[in-house]
């Protein structure tokens, strides 16, 4: 059995170590906004937070998150009625075309800002290596510019 702890909730699964997180998510604790896109970890839309490090739960055994926290996309958000600055960035700038990867560009996007509060073009550019099929990287690097600013807002109040 493996234990763990989903968007500040502790759960258990108690099937084959081996299984990747991704389909524990989605199969067994109905955590839908994690998307399966390509199963080798490259297109990054089943990016998750493990302890806070944005990790690719298609590629990530769940025998790896024991006793971890994770945290997908339904747990970002401060509160049902406040949006996460990178969630309110990324609705002014209109990002998702089909938005089928915009959980992982958002969940990437969060670990980056941890990492570089104002991340230049340049470090956008080397960071995010999300794949978006519909082609919104300009609205994706407006948008993490965005909600920089709203997170250094945030932290001045």
């Amino acid at each position: 059995m493996v234990s763990f702890t989903i968007n500040s909730k502790k759960v258990s699964f108690d099937g084959d170590g081996d299984t990747p997180l991704l389909w524990v998510l989605r199969d067994q604790l109905n955590m839908t906004g994690t998307k399966f896109g390509c199963g080798v970890g490259q297109c990054g839309a089943c990016t998750v937070h493990v302890d806070g490090q944005a990790q690719r739960s298609c590629v990530t055994p769940v025998s790896t998150v024991a006793e971890q926290a994770i945290t997908t996309i339904e747990g970002l958000a401060p509160s049902e009625l406040e949006l996460h600055p990178v969630q309110q960035a990324w609705l002014e700038f209109d990002v998702p075309q089909c938005g089928y990867c915009q959980a992982g560009q958002i969940m990437a996007t969060v670990d980056l800002l941890r990492r570089n509060p104002s991340p230049t073009d340049a470090d956008i550019d080397t960071s995010m290596t999300n794949i978006c099929r519909c082609g919104t990287y300009a609205r994706i690097r407006k948008a993490i510019h965005r909600a920089a600013e709203l997170s250094a807002q945030g932290e001045q109040e």
